[in-house]
């Protein structure tokens, strides 16, 4: 065979290098890195050197430990209930939303059953329908059954993922051979035993990518506490913080710039945690859904 012909279909599929996405890939790292790098550098700064230094710059003197201890210590510990009130939230509703995406989606792809596209059509349609759209609607049903303000209004929809029931649909269909199950049913094993003993363990990527969504989804959301929680007992990080941001500011503020900073930094470090162990499952599970029709 000639070997030209080779070398110009190897050099056709070769990566280029192009100007314009070099550009466009160091305004993206940029976007990306320049508040991580503020939140670093303005959680060392005391309050004054806060107002009276370059935000990408550092203070006169290092003062992280001091904010960290002063975060956790200011109103009475309230920031330690807000991060308890963050972990049970992820805890419950990010676990069992994975549960139940895991069942939903196995279940869809495994089973013929009456209705099952009008159930697909109805999952694709839930994925198109922003949570903020439903906000008002679920607040008006959780205030109807007396359930507002209180750690359900937040943990009961949360426990719903469209999203990861479609993922598990399709990561199920690609990732559970048929014949594994019949091989199980043979045998004598019931469904729920099927699916916790052997197939469970073959969804192990997928589940993990959607326990991963669930966990950064539950732990960032702000909108649904904010019109579901009116006592600060119950709020999560991101509505604790943003109330002490709320009188930082205006009349008789509490100037408290740097504990909010330092108040951030801390949110975030469990959620780069649990992306750092659980990031290798990201590709196998992602590239499962999008190659399924």
């Amino acid at each position: 065979m000639n070997a030209a012909p080779i070398e110009r279909r190897r050099s056709r599929l070769a990566p280029r290098s192009s100007i314009g996405l070099t550009i466009v890939m160091i305004v993206l790292v940029l976007y990306t890195l320049v508040p991580l790098a503020y939140l670093l550098i303005n959680s060392t700064k005391s309050q004054d050197d806060f107002f009276t230094s370059f935000g990408l710059s550092f203070g006169s003197s290092f003062n992280l430990f001091q904010n960290i201890g002063e975060v956790f210590s200011y109103n009475d510990g309230i920031y330690s209930r807000w991060f308890l009130n963050t972990l049970l939230y992820v805890v419950v509703s990010a676990g069992g939303a994975t549960i139940l995406a895991a069942l939903g989606g196995y279940g869809i792809a495994k089973f013929r059953f009456k209705g099952r596209s009008a159930v697909f059509a109805v999952v694709l349609g839930a994925v198109a329908i922003p949570g903020t759209a439903l906000a008002l609607p679920t607040f008006l049903l959780f205030s109807s059954i007396g359930l507002v303000n209180t750690p359900w209004a937040i943990i009961i929809p949360s426990l719903v993922s469209p999203f990861g029931l479609y993922l598990m649909w399709t990561y199920a269909s690609e990732a559970v051979p048929s014949e594994i199950l019949e091989a199980a049913r043979i045998d004598g094993a019931g469904e729920f035993r099927t699916f916790f003993t052997v197939s469970i363990r073959l969804l192990a990527p997928g589940l993990v990518t959607v326990l991963l969504f669930s966990i950064v989804t539950t732990w960032n959301n702000y909108f649904l506490p904010l019109i579901m929680l009116s006592d600060p007992k119950w709020y999560p990080l991101t509505l604790g913080l943003a109330q002490w941001n709320a009188q930082s500011t205006g009349t008789n503020a509490d100037p408290i710039q740097n504990l909010i900073i330092t108040g951030s930094l801390l949110a975030i470090i469990p959620l780069v945690i649990v992306f750092l162990l659980l990031q290798r499952y990201w590709q196998s599970g992602l590239a499962a859904g999008s190659v399924k029709a």
